[in-house]
């Protein structure tokens, strides 16, 4: 029986530039949608699936990231400190590779979020996926079941799950919803210290090893003060 993922790193170092004037005196992850803090849902979403410790990047209004973590008991917070530089998404995990001891982790964006629908979304990745056929499995929100979006969609998915980019195609019909399984390995492999997880994306999908499930539920993508509002109009609509 394969042994779940238990770790996770939350990727909260942004800069959160198109969410101001808030992020002039708060960093992104902290801004309050549905009576929660973005980063609290992210690790509220970590506990519901078991995962036992998180690792937090900081960069921008760091102290007042690393306080605000530092009362929660669930799951056990690690903190990467990205302080001096801005690494990059690939690159801010690769930072913090240390801190895990397994061989795969969950990566979850901490300014991007959903609700749940019949089941937790993260224990539905957890059943799917597979490392002997696949490095990487994002989350998917096909474009229906998200509010606050305005791209023309990410990937193209086959009946086995595996993933294709959109290239010069007007749309696709998913977008990342900012929850990631992938193995550690490229990480620790990655000789360059910058660099954005579109890299290892296409290093998957040269090998026919990247793959997606499809959220259930509502994706909320808050990019800008005016999402805030439409998030949570949608999510009581929705009758969250």
């Amino acid at each position: 029986m394969r042994s779940p993922v238990t770790e996770a790193f939350v990727l909260a170092a942004g800069l959160g530039t198109r969410m101001r004037p808030i992020t002039d005196t708060m960093p992104k992850p902290l801004v309050t949608v549905a009576g929660k803090s973005l980063l609290d849902h992210s690790l509220d979403a970590l506990a519901r699936a078991d995962v036992k410790m998180a690792v937090v990047n900081v960069h921008y209004l760091a102290d007042m990231i690393e306080t605000h973590v530092a009362k929660r008991d669930r799951p056990q917070i690690m903190i990467s400190n990205e302080r001096s530089e801005l690494l990059d998404s690939g690159g801010g995990v690769k930072h913090g590779i240390g801190h895990f001891g397994g061989d795969d982790l969950f990566i979850l964006n901490a300014d991007s979020f959903w609700v749940d629908g019949r089941s937790s979304n993260l224990s539905a990745m957890q059943a799917a996926w597979d490392p002997d056929k696949m490095d990487i499995l994002l989350l998917l929100a096909s474009l229906d079941d998200s509010v606050g979006f305005d791209g023309k969609g990410d990937f193209f998915r086959d009946e086995a799950g595996r993933l294709t980019r959109r290239g010069d195609a007007p749309s696709a019909p998913y977008a990342y919803a900012g929850a990631m399984i992938a193995k550690t390995q490229p990480f620790r492999d990655e000789n360059k210290t910058k660099f954005s997880l579109n890299a290892l994306f296409d290093a998957a999908i040269a090998g026919e090893r990247l793959f997606g499930v499809t959220l259930d539920g509502l994706w909320l993508h808050v990019g800008t003060p005016k999402a805030i509002t439409e998030a949570e109009l949608a999510i009581e609509k929705a009758g969250f």
